[in-house]
């Protein structure tokens, strides 16, 4: 099915705007992030307790919150889960060998006793050690690290290294940009959440790919085009494909964004947010920085030549 028929979009033509435009972005993330202190990560890498509860009537989360800092829970967050009477009680730091069940019921008591006029019932609770938090968050690291390194050898093998790199700085864009939007809404970073991270790096990959083989054909039947026109026909000939496939995707994450409740609502945002700047950066990134590399070499040769 084509989308377009016989696009002719400029796309290495606005290659300086887009780098212009994307590195904005990518201060301004940077900058957020440095302002949070880096992003939220959840108790799975921090280690702590999540207490899930349902009170009627239902307070509000201030009050929750100042009932509990004024028992002596520090650094505790309270949010609304799923409706306005659930919510979600997370107080990280659990000691090792403190029972699940002594923490939680220490807790409810001491909500009970703040705020007597409303009735708390305990859903779920959740327990992580600090050792185990921290061996998950250098688990975390390790596997997007390490897929990237495995990226950049695939793509080296199957292409050239120069490819393997340009497909790097797309997904290193991509993640960087996700993280900003997490860090500017306060969202956490789960063990979920890496799982999305993950899940964009593998879907704007397949993207980038699907544009760097047509490069590769184009490249031995149009030898009279220069590099850059190979490129722009290129981009052009996957565009149909692209969209249609970025729409679908996009469709399914933004239906689990808004109907999937609130266990799945931040994978879902990172998904659709994914989707979104994974198929700008396989058009307007990954290759316009073939050209750039190659503009870079020749003019780097020629200068060689002149000093000679």
């Amino acid at each position: 099915m084509e989308f377009f028929r016989n696009p002719n979009i400029n796309f290495v033509g606005a290659m300086k705007p887009a780098f212009s435009f994307s590195a904005v972005l990518l201060v301004v993330c940077l900058v957020l992030m440095g302002i949070h202190g880096g992003p939220r990560l959840s108790i799975d890498f921090t280690g702590g307790s999540v207490l899930q509860v349902i009170m009627d009537p239902a307070p509000t989360v201030g009050e929750i919150r100042s009932a509990l800092t004024e028992k002596g829970y520090d650094g505790i967050q309270v949010t609304e889960f799923g409706s306005a009477d659930e919510f979600l009680i997370t107080f990280p730091n659990v000691e090792e060998g403190t029972q699940t069940l002594d923490a939680a019921q220490v807790l409810l008591n001491d909500l009970r006793e703040s705020l007597p006029n409303n009735a708390v019932e305990l859903r779920r609770e959740e327990s992580v050690g600090p050792k185990i938090g921290d061996e998950l968050r250098k688990g975390a690291t390790s596997a997007v690290f390490g897929a990237l390194a495995l990226i950049v050898l695939y793509i080296t093998f199957r292409f050239v290294f120069r490819y393997g790199i340009a497909a790097i700085l797309a997904l290193v864009h991509d993640v960087t940009l996700t993280l900003g939007i997490f860090s500017l809404l306060d969202l956490e970073i789960s063990l979920s959440i890496i799982a999305a991270f993950l899940t964009i790096i593998g879907y704007s990959l397949n993207d980038t790919i699907v544009v760097f083989d047509r490069i590769r054909e184009n490249m031995k039947l149009r030898r009279k085009e220069s590099y850059s026109q190979v490129i722009n026909r290129s981009i052009n000939e996957c565009l149909s494909r692209t969209v249609l496939t970025s729409l679908t995707t996009f469709a399914v994450a933004i239906c689990l964004f808004l109907f999937g409740g609130a266990v799945i609502h931040d994978f879902a945002f990172a998904l659709t947010f994914g989707v979104v700047v994974g198929t700008y950066s396989s058009m307007f990134i990954a290759s316009p920085i073939l050209v750039w590399w190659t503009e870079r070499k020749i003019t780097d040769k020629k200068r060689m030549a002149m000093d000679m």
